[in-house]
């Protein structure tokens, strides 16, 4: 069954060009040319990814993006023109899977598309998938986070963070050694994005975000995974 994909923008030619491009990729496109559109959108009907340009006619797209990922899991790639680093953390840190700038090829929205879905990718893990730190589970087959047996939301960017930390788990990682290892995972170009990232891992997964006991910051250095959490 074809990927369903909401784009929000009210670029007509853009969007009529990705939309001829991605239908021609395999995925069916709908467009929504307002903030307000797109949301009605989202709730009668089900997308697999949603492309969202942060300059709407009618609402902010970073208030927009903050809305959608309060009521749905939905990858988010946002596309726009203003490419400010501020503009991307600040995408980041509400939620957005992705960030792409104008102008753009379209293989690699499309290519970017099909990682974000492809890291969304659900279903049952077999046991070896599974990563147990007392009580926190990284389930590397479904692509999901539970504390208790709760599923926690994270972006997919942030899963593959946290996944490169608890495989590495004791191991000290700098910013730059976790770019590196995330290089097929689109990570913005500057470091302190991952620090963006950390902050929202935290936050859904650690009982006390200002005093973490699982992800934990060595000054200068780095962070590291740690081996033994909940004692």
């Amino acid at each position: 069954m074809a990927e369903r994909i909401l784009m929000i923008d009210d670029d007509d030619r853009l969007a009529g060009m990705v939309s001829d491009y991605l239908g021609g990729a395999g995925f069916r496109v709908t467009v929504a040319g307002t903030g307000r559109d797109g949301e009605a959108q989202l709730k009668r009907e089900t997308f697999d990814a949603v492309i969202l340009d942060l300059m709407l006619p009618d609402a902010d797209g970073l208030d927009l993006c903050r809305r959608l990922r309060a009521g749905s899991d939905v990858p988010i790639l946002m596309l726009t023109a203003r490419g400010e680093p501020m503009d991307r953390v600040v995408g980041l840190e509400l939620g957005a899977d992705d960030y792409l700038a104008k102008p753009f090829e379209p293989r690699e929205l499309q290519a970017r598309l099909r990682a974000i879905l492809r890291r969304r990718g659900g279903g049952t893990s077999p046991k070896g998938d599974v990563l147990r730190f007392g009580r926190l589970e990284i389930d590397k087959g479904a692509r999901v986070v539970r504390v208790d047996g709760e599923e926690r939301s994270i972006t997919s960017h942030q899963f593959a963070i946290l996944l490169a930390l608890a495989e590495r788990a004791g191991r000290v990682l700098s910013r730059d050694a976790l770019m590196d290892l995330l290089k097929g995972e689109k990570l913005e170009a500057f470091d302190r994005s991952v620090d963006v990232h950390i902050s929202r891992i935290r936050a859904a997964i650690e009982d006390d975000p200002k005093k973490p006991r699982r992800i934990l910051t060595l000054r200068g250095s780095g962070y590291v995974f740690a081996r033994d959490q909940d004692r």
